[in-house]
């Protein structure tokens, strides 16, 4: 089956309609030219008529005149016998005299105009067409009572000029509806044309980036719809691009990633195996092998993390928290190794914060995150600050900061996106970020990144506080 295009369903639904109004107005103009041009040529016959009737009528009331002379003279003079035909009918002895000396072969029982006269008694009406073929129109009025034995008048007419006149008009109509419709034709099409190819050129780009071509590009010719259509579908194929190219090296990533701990692990197994009554070394292989299986542990936790937010599985297991304790153990977990890397972590903590309803294993993981990446970025002799404060009453806030190799402007607004990794040169899978900012906002809080390449970074995450902690806190404060 013959798919549908656009083309063919404008010719049906637009130009089919059209070329229905058209015919309409064709039909309808024709048929009002007629109606008007009968109505002018039998009001123009009427006239005639009575003013050939008030003649007779004054013969008819002057005693010293002839009727039948006044009549025969009328009908034998008459001026316009070369555009009608005026005619006295004797009655059942059929036509008596004619304008033109001939006597019609029509039978007073065809001429309907003479049977309505003699019906109403004074006159009648006849459009038609005689035996011979001619289209006339005839009046018939009923003459006085008179010695004569004439009882009517009758004036008849061709139509036959008329009717050229109107078919003249009609196909003078006819043809500048078509020429109108041709136009409409040729401009429509070339309208729909610029649609359609735009729309196909679109289409077969859309078929090589569904099988993940997106090097090709939409040509964009004009500032309309569809230029911006073109300029969308190119915006969506450069996304997509960089989608794919984050999600390779995010596989790249995890790959490698997972490969260094699985490989020391591996190594330092062997190690122990062939040299199983070393005590130190016994006691630093397992020391390594339990510190990436925890690292290990710890990336496949993340991984899973991912996964279940992408698949809308994750949840969050919330009670009331110490903010300050989750800090402070994520501080003391890698302080040790920021200075194992040379690098000085500050932390000042504060007296008190009031408590947050949440998951603190999430929490927790967050900043674990975050100071993990402030140290990882961080080259050696840098140093990490970690703050936490109150931003304002119903507000905590946590603030982690370094001196490292920073972000750069283009860069910053996506680091928060799955898979995105704005430097290549640092370990991580690219997806850190994404959970934990996931994290933050399942707790009804922001994490914000502010960051200038060269010269550091400054991670803030704020969390809305337990409501009843911060009633007693002020109640403490009175």
């Amino acid at each position: 089956m013959r798919k549908s295009n656009i083309t063919r369903r404008w010719l049906v639904n637009n130009l089919g309609v059209i070329s229905a109004m058209l015919f309409a107005l064709v039909i309808g103009g024709t048929l009002f030219v007629r109606s008007y041009y009968y109505s002018t040529a039998r009001q123009y016959m009427t006239s005639r008529m009575n003013m050939v009737s008030n003649i007779l009528q004054r013969s008819y009331n002057e005693p010293s005149s002839s009727f039948s002379a006044e009549l025969r003279s009328i009908v034998e003079n008459w001026s316009e016998k070369d555009k009608m035909e005026l005619m006295v009918i004797r009655g059942k002895g059929g036509v008596g005299l004619t304008s033109s000396g001939f006597v019609p072969e029509e039978k007073l029982d065809s001429m309907t105009d003479y049977t309505e006269a003699v019906a109403s008694g004074s006159s009648g009406y006849y459009t038609g067409r005689t035996e011979s073929g001619e289209k006339i129109m005839a009046v018939c009025v009923m003459l006085p009572e008179n010695d004569s034995g004439y009882v009517a008048m009758r004036m008849v007419s061709s139509l036959e000029e008329v009717n050229r006149h109107i078919t003249n008009i009609a196909l003078t109509l006819a043809v500048v509806c078509l020429t109108i419709l041709a136009l409409m034709f040729v401009s429509g099409l070339y309208f729909v044309k610029s649609i359609v190819i735009p729309v196909r050129q679109i289409g077969s780009t859309a078929r090589r980036y569904a099988v993940g071509d997106f090097s090709v590009r939409i040509t964009k010719k004009n500032d309309d719809e569809i230029g911006e259509l073109c300029d969308i579908v190119n915006h969506m194929a450069s996304e997509l691009a960089l989608s794919e190219t984050m999600k390779n090296e995010f596989i790249s990533s995890v790959s490698h990633e997972l490969r260094t701990p699985l490989t020391a692990i591996k190594g330092w197994a062997e190690t122990i195996g062939s040299m199983p009554d070393d005590a130190d070394t016994v006691a630093k292989g397992m020391r390594v092998i339990g510190s990436e299986s925890e690292r290990l542990s710890e990336m496949v936790e993340e991984l899973l993390d991912f996964s279940r937010m992408q698949n809308g599985r994750f949840s969050l297991n919330k009670t009331t928290m110490d903010v300050l304790a989750e800090l402070g153990d994520a501080v003391l977990i890698y302080t040790e190794k920021a200075k194992r890397e040379g690098i000085d972590v500050i932390y000042e903590e504060p007296d008190m914060l009031p408590f947050v309803f949440g998951d603190k294993n999430r929490i927790r993981q967050v900043f674990i995150n975050v100071i993990d990446n402030a140290i990882k970025y961080s080259d050696r002799g840098g140093v990490v600050s970690v703050q936490a404060t109150m931003s304002d009453s119903d507000h905590i806030q946590v603030d982690v900061s370094d001196t490292g190799c920073g972000i750069s402007e283009q860069d910053l607004p996506k680091v928060k996106t799955k898979f995105y990794k704005a430097n290549h040169t640092r370990r991580g899978s690219g997806i850190g970020l994404a959970v934990a900012d996931e994290i933050i906002a399942m707790h009804g809080g922001k994490l914000d990144i502010i960051s200038k390449q060269g010269k550091g970074t400054t991670v803030t995450i704020t969390l809305p506080v337990q409501k009843q902690d911060v009633k007693k806190q002020e109640a403490r404060g009175t």
